[in-house]
């Protein structure tokens, strides 16, 4: 596929420097899209000054058609490449559209991942989590047969894989979060099989010196999907929200996160090596739902009293490369309480933040 290089509408483009104002609102998913996929100019600097092209493998997740076209918007002299075994359909007519080369491939056959080509950047987002616990040997063949697999056969390329804080112990809330340094401590076999995940990035980039990054998460919010759809959905339904269980989380628009994922591969180590991506701030989830109850005008139903521990890191690391992100705590309460007091689209997919013994 050729690709046309053109001007792409960026969050600062206001003039003078300054940032582009927040949208008030999102009245649909077009909207929604389009400024999650929206570059930041400090964005397509980076990929101007990166060499080669992008590989996106696992594209059909929650964030991957959003990461692909972001990166197409930012980058759209390169080729960006999406592959995953496309079964949601329209997906992969969808991603084409936007002008991002699609493959089939299931990443757990050493075959087919070989035969595709074998681009300098590839951002690896394949991975099980929900309903995990229901066939635990799929759950472990995809976060650690997979990556190993991949690992090897994208030797010569940086790889950037997403991983997740889960794979930390509970932490002293106090203590702003878990660094990267922070001894693995997973619970339940989901966050074990993602720290196995990240010791196979690990062996194969010390044995074929391949630069990458393992792009610890937590959490991601969307307006369909995420704690604070979570939380919205569930002060707007009277659905009590046991503080005991969780309370306390760290959350990033998923817009900056998919930029510091692409951002990331301008800062790979060999060997590979964490980065804690999320929010700066350790936030209440009582304080949480009390502004989504202000905002949805619904006093929410909060049961439980607070645990001094959480899963929660310290994105020290990533606000030094990447400085903070661009859409601030406030914008997201704003959108996501609209959004769902308009009962607009979700994913269905629920975060199960408040699981304390990792079973996903």
């Amino acid at each position: 596929m050729q690709s046309v290089a053109v001007k792409t509408p960026t969050l600062n483009d206001m003039g003078g420097g300054r940032p582009a104002p927040l949208p008030v609102r999102f009245d649909d998913i077009e909207q929604l899209d389009d400024f999650l996929t929206r570059p930041s100019d400090a964005l397509v600097k980076d990929l101007e000054g990166l060499d080669g092209d992008i590989m996106l493998l696992g594209v059909g997740g929650k964030m991957g058609p959003t990461l692909a076209r972001l990166a197409r918007n930012a980058a759209p002299s390169k080729r960006i490449i999406g592959v995953a075994r496309f079964s949601e359909a329209g997906m992969r007519e969808r991603l084409e559209g936007w002008g991002i080369e699609t493959i089939t491939a299931d990443l757990l056959d050493a075959g087919q991942v070989n035969a595709l080509p074998k681009v300098k950047n590839v951002l690896f987002m394949a991975g099980r989590k929900f309903g995990a616990s229901d066939n635990q040997s799929l759950t472990w063949a995809m976060n650690v047969h997979s990556p190993a697999i991949v690992a090897e056969a994208f030797r010569g390329s940086r790889i950037v894989a997403f991983s997740t804080g889960n794979i930390y112990p509970l932490v002293d809330v106090l203590h702003q979060g878990a660094l990267e340094t922070t001894p693995p401590g997973p619970r339940g076999e989901y966050a074990q099989s993602c720290l196995g995940r990240e010791r196979m990035f690990e062996y194969f980039s010390g044995k074929f010196a391949t630069p990458g990054r393992l792009f610890r998460l937590n959490y991601a919010i969307d307006l369909r999907y995420g704690v604070l759809f979570d939380l919205a959905s569930r002060v707007k339904a009277g659905i009590p929200i046991d503080l005991s269980l969780m309370g306390h989380v760290n959350v990033i628009w998923q817009g900056d996160a998919n930029s510091q994922a692409l951002r990331c591969l301008l800062h790979c180590t060999t060997p590979t090596s964490p980065i804690n991506i999320s929010g700066p701030e350790t936030l209440s989830v009582r304080w949480l739902a009390q502004e989504l109850g202000t905002r949805l005008d619904v006093r929410p139903n909060l049961v439980g009293t607070e645990s001094q521990t959480a899963w929660l890191t310290n994105t020290a690391e990533a606000a030094k490369l990447f400085g903070y992100p661009e859409v601030p705590l406030g914008a997201m309460l704003d959108w996501v309480a609209d959004w769902v007091a308009r009962d607009q689209l979700s994913f269905n997919k629920p975060t199960k933040y408040e699981v304390r013994d990792g079973g996903f």
